[in-house]
């Protein structure tokens, strides 16, 4: 966006305005707008906008008459929608839409659901759950820094505040990372897991056709330091049949309850082997998409270097009309306060073009220090370390 064209300013404005009112009709994630594709196309109404409307005037109205013709269509089709869910969609797809259920676990996000659990697991003994409300009371504190009482999870859902008298309890809290850090210190011996998918009451498509298998799997942590520091879980699944489970599988099989069953045997030879081949793969794919995301940075740079040139000497070319009308505006002055008066204009003027002038070097000196940032962020890319830490390995059944 040029900053200095009010226009810009405009347009910008008006897409924040019209997409909090699609936030608000969804409630669903930039998949679902995409799966809506049928019948309501909204990128290319959006794009026709931008061709064919020039003021902010038809604009407003341009959206407006978008507003109308997608409001009645969603709002049938997500009720259409919510009444299939339960019964014929996979789980993912209930993490894709804010439905209303009764038990509020299920208006959690992925993250929240699993910061959850774990905290059930790791205060199972110190505290006592409500798992319908997301609270629980603290009856003994693992750190002398914490008090007892009582915890609310906080949540996404609007006009749900914990009483003056509960602490909001999120991942930052002290408690929480204590909790983070209690999952994270436990020991994963190589142990059996038999995941319960007949007892899980949501669709998981995916693994439906690994039932009453069995197989293996790892669980990798890959930190990359590049234009940041980074860290990526790769999964590797083997099945004993020789199929090889993808990152999906892989995760949404700790979407169900697991029971610990026995110690594991020795791993097959081939399954460290795939394991580096996926982590090699995982580390190509986002050192890739750290280029991507470098030449993206750069394209933005010099449109956006343009726009500004561009803009402060059209800005002095308008200054330097002004001056030359000035002048002539002085030579014809009929008498000495017509010509004090133009004299005085011209001044201004003159003034104005020199400012317009350093104007035009402060933006390259801004330009200049942003290709400058660009550049030292195409070294560290280049400096790059990469490292690997195995989380656990277990053998996993399907039942």
């Amino acid at each position: 966006m040029n900053q200095r064209n009010e226009a810009d300013k405009r347009v910008l404005e008006l897409l924040s305005e019209k997409f909090q009112l699609f936030d608000g009709l969804f409630g669903a994630s930039d998949d679902i707008l995409g799966r809506l594709e049928s019948g309501v196309d909204i990128e290319k109404r959006i794009a026709d906008i931008y061709a064919t409307c020039r003021t902010s005037d038809a604009i407003e109205a341009a959206f407006a008459a978008l507003r109308e013709t997608l409001e009645a269509d969603i709002d049938a089709r997500m009720r259409e929608t919510e009444s299939k869910l339960l019964e014929h969609f996979d789980e993912q797809i209930h993490d894709l839409l804010r439905i209303q259920r009764d038990k509020a676990e299920a208006q959690l996000d992925r993250t929240g659901k699993l910061f959850w659990k774990l905290t059930r697991h790791s205060l199972a003994t110190q505290a006592v759950f409500d798992d319908r409300h997301l609270t629980f009371q603290l009856k003994e504190s693992p750190l002398s820094s914490v008090p007892t009482g009582e915890y609310w999870l906080i949540r996404k859902e609007k006009g749900i505040k914990p009483p003056e008298h509960a602490y909001t309890y999120r991942l930052t809290h002290p408690l929480g990372e204590h909790v983070l850090d209690y999952g994270r210190r436990q020991e994963t011996p190589t142990v059996t897991l038999c995941f319960q998918l007949a007892e899980h009451p949501l669709r998981i498509s995916v693994l439906e056709q690994l039932q009453s298998q069995s197989g293996w799997l790892e669980l990798n942590l890959l930190e990359l330091d590049s234009f940041q520091h980074e860290e990526h879980l790769v999964f590797t699944g083997l099945a004993d049949d020789g199929t090889r489970l993808d990152q999906e599988a892989c995760e949404r099989l700790f979407n169900i309850s697991a029971l610990v069953e026995k110690q594991a045997p020795e791993p097959p030879e081939e399954l460290a082997p795939l394991a580096k081949r996926q982590l090699d793969a995982t580390l190509s794919r986002v050192l890739e998409e750290n280029h991507g995301y470098f030449q993206r940075e750069r394209d933005k740079l010099e449109v956006w270097a343009d726009d500004q040139i561009a803009s402060s000497e059209a800005q002095l070319e308008d200054t330097r009309a002004k001056i030359k009308d000035a002048k002539r505006r002085s030579r014809v002055a009929e008498s000495l306060e017509e010509q004090k008066a133009a004299q005085e204009a011209l001044k201004l003027l003159e003034r104005q073009q020199r400012r317009d002038r350093q104007m035009i070097f402060d933006v390259q000196d801004e330009i200049e220090e942003k290709r400058d940032s660009l550049i030292d962020a195409l070294e560290r890319q280049m400096h790059r370390k990469s490292q690997t830490h195995r989380l656990f390995r277990v053998r996993w059944e399907l039942a």
